[in-house]
């Protein structure tokens, strides 16, 4: 399979989530274990620690996936990194409908709680867009093209991912 047939498998793997995202969002009662533990918590009522964890959360899923997936280099096993990138994905899915059933404060609260929690690939995305303009061979006649590719695929990923983060945890229904 070709790469632009996995962006294009991605895109429509999203906008089903995007359709079926009220589905999806049944899988996970109000007596989760995670959605407990979530409301119990007395600053997790407060928007801006509330998104600062999401933050966190989102960071820490998307650099032990990258960890993860380096290290998964050694071996030489074919689509293994597709499986991992699937569960990364299933997982931060199942964390931001977690937030979104746990938070008991207003629509804007919770919109502000999403918006700061998604930030961090907001951040991402601007860090590879800067790289991307920056781009330079580093001698004379050196092809960037892979290079360019990757932080391309790196945006789209990135804006992805801060739509969803959003859409999930900042406006999905309880």
């Amino acid at each position: 399979m070709t790469i632009s047939l996995f962006v294009l498998l991605g895109v429509l793997v999203v906008i089903m989530l995007l359709i079926f995202k009220q589905m999806i969002a049944a899988f996970i009662s109000e007596k989760n274990p995670l959605v407990t533990r979530l409301k119990e918590y007395r600053r997790f009522h407060n928007p801006w620690i509330a998104g600062l964890f999401l933050f966190g959360i989102n960071a820490f899923l998307f650099f032990s996936t990258v960890i993860l997936l380096y290290l998964l280099l050694i071996l030489i096993i074919p689509y293994v990194h597709l499986f991992v990138m699937l569960l990364a994905v299933i997982g931060s899915i199942y964390v931001w409908i977690a937030f979104n059933k746990a938070w008991s404060g207003t629509k804007q609260g919770r919109l502000k709680m999403a918006f700061i929690g998604s930030s961090f690939y907001i951040l991402m995305c601007g860090i590879c867009i800067c790289r991307f303009i920056l781009l330079e061979p580093s001698y004379p006649g050196e092809d960037i093209f892979m290079a360019a590719f990757g932080l391309m695929i790196g945006i789209f990923v990135t804006t992805v991912a801060a739509v969803t983060c959003i859409l999930f945890a900042g406006f999905a229904e309880k």
